[in-house]
């Protein structure tokens, strides 16, 4: 595991070297909020890490419900009774391993690393324009349903799970990198997520903290020239 330290937010990398799998611990007063749970194999490494830092883990916050990013909440829960497990209300769907769609929603099926038996009951449902102590919600769906983004004003630091990647290049979610395809195979409806995309490029964030790939600084220009991509591949004109 890899330990980063940012602005008041750190980056924990499992697998750095070859399918890097990102978790985040944002400090909130004298608590730690953890953004997404990675891998089974993830349990230990995050509490070491903040037991590292020295602050206890008080929130569990998850982008969306795939396997990569839900993978360790069932031993943390355990590890952890007192920390409250927030994701969006549509994932909370997903997380119970349902993928029917509501008849409102792009009719392609659900991807991914689909749940399978998660014990865990989330302690709070969240929709777009929550708030988590200093963290923003911000909806933002395409990779899955109810993916969603976190955002923290006192930084910028924008923890966008999956609705970009910067591992082999940054490309907004349904975009294949040829050297790392994996969040593009993963991804519900590309339409949704290029929408998504240019929502979260208005926050002008200082920091673009994803699921896959490095924490890029300063990144709007380069989230804007991915876009832009995605919607000429896909003839899209989300300008209109």
């Amino acid at each position: 595991m890899r330990l980063l330290n940012f602005d008041r937010f750190y980056q924990l990398t499992f697998f750095p070297s070859w399918f890097p799998v990102n978790c985040y611990l944002v400090e909130d007063g004298e608590a730690l909020t953890l953004i997404d749970c990675g891998l089974p194999m993830s349990t230990r490494g995050i509490m070491q890490a903040a037991d590292q830092i020295g602050r206890p883990i008080t929130r569990i916050v998850l982008t969306h419900a795939h396997s990569d990013h839900i993978g360790a909440l069932d031993a943390l829960k355990q590890a952890l009774k007192d920390a409250a497990v927030m994701l969006s209300e549509r994932d909370a769907r997903l997380l119970a391993g349902k993928t029917a769609l509501d008849p409102d929603e792009p009719q392609t099926p659900i991807r991914g690393g689909i749940p399978k038996a998660i014990q865990t009951v989330p302690d709070r449902l969240l929709q777009g324009g929550d708030k988590i102590g200093v963290l923003q919600v911000i909806s933002c769906p395409g990779h899955t349903p109810g993916h969603i983004a976190l955002f923290d004003q006192r930084s910028g630091a924008l923890f966008a799970g999956d609705t970009f990647q910067t591992r082999s290049g940054i490309a907004v979610s349904g975009q294949i990198r040829p050297f790392f395809p994996f969040p593009a195979l993963a991804t519900w409806s590309k339409a949704t997520a290029c929408t998504s995309a240019r929502k979260l490029i208005k926050l002008n964030p200082h920091y673009l903290a994803v699921g896959h790939g490095n924490v890029l600084e300063h990144p709007e220009q380069a989230m804007t020239r991915a876009l832009a991509k995605a919607e000429q591949k896909m003839g899209m004109n989300t300008h209109a």
